[in-house]
């Protein structure tokens, strides 16, 4: 018996190693950004500022506080603001939402799986509504709304954390709350990922054909690019020769240290882990921490298989 729980202990503890450290309380590295972008969100930062000055207790400019803050890689700083407006406002499903998806970017995942639970609690039988943008799409439209995307996020933090029957259901729910193709493909990525992952072949295919076969987009054209390349199902003499083919710009190098690169890379590297091609596996996730987007999910993903692959 003692032998067993020893051998459970190690167990446990290779899992725990295996898992992304939490910033929460450590210096991260900054994420990069050009000067351009830097000084757009340091004004939107000082206006948002300025709001929340006028009135501290209100809702809204704690959101949009913490949300700038967050745009310029403060995201301890973001947090202890969300933390704040929980404190006045317990009840507004947004402030965990918001909290959660910098608990992601710092590599805390229970905690953000804590507040997107308390997030969907907040919202079930509640009417949905649009989640304005921080940093608009080019046609200036939001396309995610406090449902979508508080399913979308603690599916992702459940992913990470390796509990796929979890995520799989969080991302269910967030297909039964899209209401446009961007969310409906994004959700379907994740989802068809996560059951190829526990052997679901036959439900993942079901959930690929609820995809249009010309969806609407305004922002998830990656995400629709990585489905094509799930569907061509490229084998291990074709998989490089066929990811350049299908992402272009991030194989030729001119756009290699975008976000878009993070998600694409991630998504190839995660198709030939599951085709049982680690080393190729392996070459595309570095490509994606390669980007050095630190806080995009791509490369959180990537880094989360990086470390199950050592």
């Amino acid at each position: 018996m003692r032998i067993y729980f020893l051998f459970m202990g190690l167990i446990i503890s290779i899992y725990t190693s295996a898992q992304a450290e939490c910033y929460e309380n450590k210096p991260w590295p900054m994420p990069e950004m050009n000067e351009a972008a830097k000084k757009t969100h340091s004004a939107k930062l000082s206006e948002a500022r300025q709001e929340y000055e006028k009135d501290s207790l209100n809702a809204d400019a704690i959101i949009w506080l913490g949300r700038r803050e967050a745009y310029l890689a403060n995201y301890k700083k973001a947090i202890d603001i969300f933390t704040q407006g929980i404190a006045l406002h317990p009840k507004d499903a947004r402030l965990y939402r918001h909290r959660g998806h910098r608990y992601i970017t710092l590599r805390c995942f229970d905690k953000a799986i804590e507040d997107f639970i308390k997030a969907s609690e907040l919202i079930q039988d509640q009417p949905d509504e649009i989640e304005p943008d921080g940093i608009p799409n080019e046609k200036n439209t939001p396309v995610s709304t406090l449902k979508t995307n508080t399913y979308y996020h603690l599916g992702l933090a459940y992913f990470l954390k390796g509990q796929y029957d979890k995520a799989e259901k969080a991302y269910y729910r967030g297909i039964v709350a899209s209401k446009n193709d961007d969310m409906l493909v994004a959700m379907v990525n994740w989802v068809y990922i996560t059951q190829l992952t526990q052997g679901k072949k036959e439900e993942a295919e079901n959930f690929y054909a609820i995809v249009p076969d010309t969806p609407k987009l305004i922002e998830n054209g990656d995400y629709l690019s990585l489905l094509a390349y799930y569907a061509h199902n490229p084998d291990a003499s074709e998989i490089e020769r066929y990811t350049h083919t299908l992402l272009p710009r991030t194989a030729t190098g001119k756009d290699s240290t975008s976000v878009s690169a993070a998600t694409l890379f991630f998504g190839a590297g995660y198709y030939a882990k599951l085709k049982g091609m680690p080393e190729k596996a392996r070459l595309f996730f570095e490509k994606a921490i390669a980007t050095k987007q630190w806080s995009s999910f791509g490369y959180i993903a990537a880094e989360a298989e990086l470390l199950k692959l050592k």
